[in-house]
């Protein structure tokens, strides 16, 4: 069974920079990746248009797990989808193909609300932990807005 994840959020922060939080190499390397998890700022390359792509590598003292995306869909502060391609996940055998989409809306008095859907993931569990993955960087990433 197919599995998406599907995640809203609200960043205290204009669209603008939540958008450029995902697209800005500097600023991902200071955020993405849970707790434990780092990504390293010269592991990461970022060319935000259709067709373009996203690449880096996310470590933690047991894993390596680089990412491979192409951008599907780019429209600037609105829109980020992608196809992308992890190798290394843990309990995932060979590489996970899974589609991204993420969709970045004012809310008004200077928020963002993120709207995440991402999958599809064979088990519930390695959607249980992206998701889990996921809230954590968020965590991270609230600091850094």
């Amino acid at each position: 069974m197919s599995q998406h994840i599907e995640i809203s959020r609200i960043f205290d922060a204009p669209r603008e920079l939540v958008y450029r939080a995902f697209t800005d190499p500097d600023q991902l390397a200071q955020w993405f990746g849970p707790v434990g998890c780092s990504v390293s700022r010269d592991s990461i390359e970022i060319d935000a248009r259709v067709g373009g792509h996203l690449r880096f590598v996310m470590t933690a003292p047991d894993m390596r797990n680089p990412v491979d995306a192409t951008f599907t869909e780019v429209v600037e502060n609105e829109l980020l989808a992608a196809e992308m391609e992890a190798v290394g996940v843990p309990g995932v055998a060979g590489p996970l193909r899974v589609h991204l989409r993420l969709e970045f809306h004012h809310e008004g008095s200077g928020k963002t609300r993120l709207e995440l859907r991402q999958g599809p993931f064979g088990t519930g569990q390695l959607g249980a932990d992206t998701r889990s993955g996921w809230e954590s960087s968020f965590t991270k990433l609230d600091g850094l807005l």
